[in-house]
């Protein structure tokens, strides 16, 4: 979206809120909510309060620290780290970044959309 509207003062990033306990997980059985909780443990993802999840959100939409920047991913308040290979939920591959990657979603995505 950055490389196509930037001109028209248009930008856009992605991020990642992270692992979020709200009251959606009450309709968890206690036996699935132990088996995500060991498996957030394990990954070693932080899990966030609601408040915390949307800080990334909030930063990406008022915070002069990004203002014109896009294209780009954060996580946890800062752009992601570029890794090889994602474990657990943090970091964003190479491949995710690619420009002709993402023209050809823009592509299937107007596709589907018909």
């Amino acid at each position: 979206m950055t490389r196509r509207w930037a001109s028209d003062g248009i930008l856009a990033n992605s991020l990642m809120p992270g692992g979020i306990w709200t009251n959606l997980q009450r309709h968890w059985s206690a036996e699935y909510l132990a088996k995500q909780e060991e498996y957030a443990r394990q990954a070693g993802v932080l899990l966030k309060t609601p408040e915390q999840g949307a800080a990334t959100s909030v930063l990406l939409a008022v915070s002069p620290l990004v203002e014109g920047i896009g294209g780009r991913y954060f996580e946890d308040c800062n752009e992601a780290e570029v890794v090889p290979e994602i474990r657990g939920i943090y970091g964003v591959c190479e491949y995710a970044l690619d420009p002709e990657n993402a023209e050809r979603l823009w592509d299937e995505s107007l596709r589907l959309l018909g």
